[in-house]
């Protein structure tokens, strides 16, 4: 009997091989991610301004190296794709060294901490779409992977809810670090929402107003919070965006869609919810902090753009895009602006190439 291990068959894709820049919080959790539940992806190589913590990462995956650079790892020969896990600031930068290498790249969110520098993105991708067909910027809104938001899209898609008039939000976190602004609140908090009322309603944000309650007992000196953001859409559709980071409860997000035919709401549950016989209350639990609430989203996510690498498909086309993030990034800008104006400031977007 022949011990003799099997060649491989060329008709099944090798695993891609993933290059992590960041391996902070989020870049540590796609490690393991990619690694422990994934399938058809390794992470080859990772990179971290903190050395010895991209090698403390680096050495729970077999055969991952660390490298000292970004542009090392874009450019290593043993990377396929590239995740972008780095503080906001430097992901115009690494994205752009993306395209220019032409390999895949998932950038978390925000694609750039400006809609000039977003633009940038856009435009080197345009660029290399026109050379060789194939979009490379996936941003991570992850919220799009999630079951409930997909439900609620595809019922207002198929005119289940009738004509939407308004969407309430609501976003809340048990606490912020120090040093969480107003303007942190627009552009971390309130952009996930921004994007999912492009990804509900399918058409741009018009206009933005910020209005500033009295504040919670645990805001900063300074900071308001809670906040109460409304967005106008170019159909003339209402959007109420409730922020509270600092409940000291735990992390929720919740969506009303207000229509014609009916009203519909996700986000109302968070796993198991318990009817207790004695005392007659009932309850579940809340999760502390993004990660748990959305995990199955994350894994949807990256396993969309696995498997997407894989069979040489579209690896924008569940996901949001280049295009999202240039206009999350406009609407943002309009909401800093709104923070010290009063009534709607406008939005203002160059026109797509």
């Amino acid at each position: 009997m022949s011990s003799t291990t099997p060649a491989p068959d060329p008709a099944v894709p090798a695993d891609v091989r993933v290059g992590v820049i960041g391996v902070g919080q989020m870049g540590a959790d796609h490690v393991r991610r990619i690694s422990e539940r994934i399938k058809g992806a390794r992470v080859a190589v990772v990179t971290d301004y903190f050395r010895d913590k991209a090698q403390e990462i680096a050495g729970a995956v077999p055969g991952c190296r660390v490298v000292d650079s970004p542009e090392e790892l874009i450019g290593a020969e043993d990377v396929d794709a590239v995740l972008i896990a780095s503080p906001g600031q430097f992901h115009r930068d690494q994205a752009v060294a993306c395209i220019d290498a032409r390999k895949p790249v998932l950038c978390e969110k925000p694609l750039a901490m400006n809609p000039e520098d977003a633009y940038e993105v856009v435009r080197a991708e345009a660029a290399a779409v026109a050379e060789t067909g194939t979009p490379y910027v996936s941003l991570g809104f992850m919220r799009r992977f999630d079951r409930e938001y997909a439900e609620l899209r595809d019922a207002i898609a198929a005119g289940e809810l009738g004509r939407i008039s308004l969407l309430n939000l609501k976003h809340r976190n048990a606490h912020t670090l120090p040093g969480f602004v107003d303007t942190m609140m627009v552009y971390d908090s309130a952009v996930h929402e921004v994007d999912a009322i492009s990804y509900f309603l399918d058409e741009q944000v018009t206009g933005v107003q910020v209005l500033l309650p009295v504040a919670g007992p645990r805001a900063e000196e300074g900071q308001h919070d809670p906040m109460l953001i409304l967005f106008r859409t170019a159909s003339g559709v209402i959007v109420t965006d409730e922020l509270y980071v600092n409940t000291a409860a735990g992390y929720e997000v919740r969506t009303e869609a207000v229509g014609s035919a009916g009203i519909a709401t996700i986000g109302l549950e968070h796993g198991r919810v318990t009817t207790h016989l004695e005392g007659g209350r009932w309850g579940g639990s809340i999760p502390a902090d993004f990660r748990p609430r959305f995990i199955d989203a994350y894994d949807a996510e990256v396993q969309a753009w696995i498997a997407a690498i894989r069979e040489g498909a579209n690896v924008a086309e569940r996901s949001a895009t280049a295009w999202d993030g240039y206009l999350a990034a406009a609407v943002c800008q309009a909401g800093e602006q709104a923070l010290s104006t009063e009534g709607f400031v406008p939005v203002s977007t160059q026109p797509r190439p």
